[in-house]
């Protein structure tokens, strides 16, 4: 088997060592080299052609960004960045991921017990899945977007709904659900979304979305109600269930524990929605690595929801959605662009 190999980009020399180490213990991974900001990084780049970086965001004599913005451009390379699990970490890291970064792993906290396991997992499976992840031609984005009038949407807040969208997403699903989003009609039905992110990071999502689409959309809290116009994202570092009384949909959110390695869980999400919703439920699997959500679709599937699954061509990284497809669970197998418009007329 042909190894990764990987080129760590950090100014720390302990976190190069460390991130370097812990990669290397993994079979089917090489660090081929290390670098300390992006200046030398570019030569390294030139002389070891690395199948994938991972790079800090805070850099020396280069920001992280802007290296990134510029390989993109110049030589495009899988990079899987390094953050801090602060609010300027959060905004850097969404940026690095709208300027094609392939995914993104935290810095463990050495208070928390476990937390350097699971990071040194994440690590590891997070390169590997960016050696065969498909980078996206984007054109250049503005650093922060104008915000939407939703004027037009305030009425339709005040309805509850009796269709529900569930949607599932992780390694790319930030641009994905960012396009199928901003697709949305003021008046579509109550959305709830699980994307593969830690704590933190989901409410700076949620906010990045709401400037740039016509539906509201916000960080799920406890006892949120499904509302038209209005989508709910899964909080990081807890699980979202969907809940009904009588006609009225909402969300339990609450400290469970990890699903297929994941809180939130798309699994844990799409069960709900198959045991509350059934039929009144359309779902929709994205790009990402791994299996989640891909038994939870099956269940809808049985309920009688409809489902679909975006198709090879368009995701980043086809895991969710070809587990899925595997299992009988997918109805459709979709383009993401195809997804929003489908997605709408089922629930219609």
């Amino acid at each position: 088997m042909t190894k990764t190999r990987v080129l760590v980009v950090d100014d720390s020399a302990l976190m190069r060592r460390m991130l370097s180490d812990l990669l290397a213990k993994d079979p089917q991974i090489e660090v081929v080299g290390s670098a300390p900001d992006p200046i030398v990084a570019a030569d390294q780049i030139k002389a070891l052609s690395p199948d994938v970086l991972t790079l800090d965001v805070e850099m020396p004599r280069m920001d992280g960004l802007t290296f990134l913005e510029k390989l993109m451009r110049l030589r495009p390379t899988p990079v899987v960045m390094v953050s801090s699990l602060t609010e300027a970490g959060c905004a850097t890291t969404l940026r690095a991921l709208e300027l094609g970064a392939v995914d993104f792993v935290t810095k463990p906290r050495a208070a928390v017990a476990g937390e350097s396991a699971q990071f040194a997992l994440d690590l590891a499976a997070k390169v590997r899945a960016a050696a065969r992840a498909k980078l996206r031609a984007r054109a250049p984005l503005p650093a922060a977007r104008p915000a939407l009038d939703k004027s037009a949407s305030t009425g339709a807040m005040l309805r509850t709904t009796n269709k529900v969208i569930a949607v599932g997403a992780s390694t790319g699903g930030t641009d994905a659900l960012m396009d199928l989003l901003t697709a949305m009609p003021a008046d579509a039905p109550g959305i709830v979304i699980v994307q593969h992110m830690p704590e933190k990071f989901t409410k700076s999502f949620a906010e990045r979305l709401d400037a740039a689409c016509r539906i509201k959309v916000k960080e799920a809290s406890d006892g949120d109600r499904v509302l038209t116009g209005h989508a709910l994202i899964a909080p990081g570092g807890r699980q979202m269930e969907l809940t009904r009384s009588g006609a009225i949909y909402g969300v339990r959110v609450f400290d469970g524990e990890r699903v297929n390695r994941h809180r939130p869980s798309v699994d844990v999400l799409f069960e709900s929605c198959a045991r509350v919703a059934g039929v009144n439920c359309s779902a929709a699997l994205l790009t990402g690595m791994g299996d989640d959500g891909a038994r939870g679709m099956l269940a809808l599937r049985n309920a009688g929801a409809h489902t679909v699954a975006q198709d090879e061509a368009t995701c980043v990284v086809f895991g969710m959605p070809r587990e899925a497809i595997a299992l009988g669970a997918a109805e459709e197998v979709l383009a993401l662009g195809e997804v929003g418009p489908r997605l709408l007329r089922l629930a219609a």
